[in-house]
């Protein structure tokens, strides 16, 4: 991790949200560090948002403080953990879509005495959860208004699938259309006389968008801090690239080289995710090179004519999509140039339940 990279990169999503007057609440599901968080909000962040109870979890055992996790908690096991969580820290949100988990949360709040805030999670496009936007989330977002035990803050909505839309102007119109959504909606609730202190979501992919439709409260940013290859091909309109810089990569070293025009290094389906392309060389290859998998443990590297990589040589990449990324690794190795300045733990590591 390039600190300095880094620490730029923080800095510059804390003074983006600043003049939009946006609260920026990062993703922790990005990087699973406390850390990582902690300079987030030291920076300005008001909290974190988790994808998983377990990423809260171990956010928490940490010291992070205010905390929404963006999925669902639906298992009997999961809301008694989530229960207890709620007792251990002051700041604790949890998204929901459908009635049955509201009823089920209600009960476990009202057991463990300690009342449960709550998000209506709207779907805008994307499908994967959230409620249809309309009646359906009216009638939710009031079954947990009049619940004893429950506190209705407010919408999430998070619009995943436009993200990486490479064209500016197309992701700016499909962005915007959905935070009209969630506009509408706020607007529906609030006119029934419901709480919608708290509207929140966006991302890394329309940072600069989201604060155009004057809807959200709060911004959900994750990969800003590290930039991996798939946000780095998204376009920003004019010509212009994403002010973030790519500040995490993964090193390898050449294990064997044996073939021409050829290299193995010890980095291969087990160093990176596979949901995107692959890795793209940084540093410690010729101009030309290009990575690609070679097996579970290795990864291959193609050179052009008359190149060779010595045994023991070292190569940087960057990473195809950096938050699945970190979940393969126990640590980040942080630097500041050549020099190791410290590690830091990945805390929420596989933390997936």
């Amino acid at each position: 991790l390039d600190l300095d990279a880094f620490e730029r990169n923080v800095a510059l999503m804390a003074a983006h949200c600043k003049v939009a007057g946006l609260a920026l609440r990062p993703h922790a599901k990005t990087h699973k560090s406390v850390a990582i968080a902690k300079a987030q909000i030291a920076a300005g962040a008001l909290g974190i948002c988790c994808a998983k109870l377990g990423e809260a979890e171990a956010m928490a055992a940490g010291g992070i403080e205010s905390i929404l996790i963006t999925s669902p908690v639906v298992t009997a096991q999961g809301i008694e953990r989530l229960t207890a969580l709620n007792a251990r820290i002051p700041d604790l949100m949890v998204v929901v879509d459908n009635a049955l988990n509201v009823r089920a949360l209600a009960a476990a709040a009202k057991e463990a005495g300690r009342t449960l805030k709550l998000l209506v999670d709207l779907d805008v496009g994307l499908h994967r959860t959230g409620i249809r936007p309309g009646e359906d989330a009216l009638e939710l977002a009031e079954l947990i208004d009049a619940a004893d035990t429950l506190e209705l803050k407010g919408l999430q909505a998070y619009a995943g699938h436009l993200m990486h839309i490479h064209d500016f102007a197309e992701r700016r119109e499909k962005s915007l259309a959905a935070m009209k959504t969630l506009g509408e909606m706020r607007d529906a609730l609030r006119a029934k006389g419901l709480p919608c202190d708290i509207v929140s979501g966006g991302g890394t992919g329309t940072w600069n968008i989201d604060p155009e439709a004057n809807v959200l409260t709060e911004l959900q940013g994750g990969s800003y801090i590290f930039m991996d290859k798939q946000y780095n091909d998204v376009a920003l309109g004019n010509g212009a690239t994403f002010p973030f810089e790519t500040s995490l990569s993964v090193q390898m070293t050449v294990v064997s080289a044996n073939t021409k025009n050829l290299a193995t290094t010890d980095a291969g389906f087990k160093s990176f995710s596979t949901d995107a392309d692959p890795p793209l060389l940084l540093s410690g290859a010729p101009e030309g090179a290009g990575y690609f998998f070679f097996g579970d443990e290795q990864g291959g590297v193609l050179l052009p004519d008359g190149a060779r990589l010595e045994i023991g040589s070292t190569l940087t990449a960057m990473t195809p999509h950096c938050d699945p990324t970190v979940n393969l690794y126990d640590a980040y190795h942080v630097v500041r140039g050549d020099t190791l300045v410290d590690i830091w733990p990945i805390e929420a590591r596989g933390r997936s339940a």
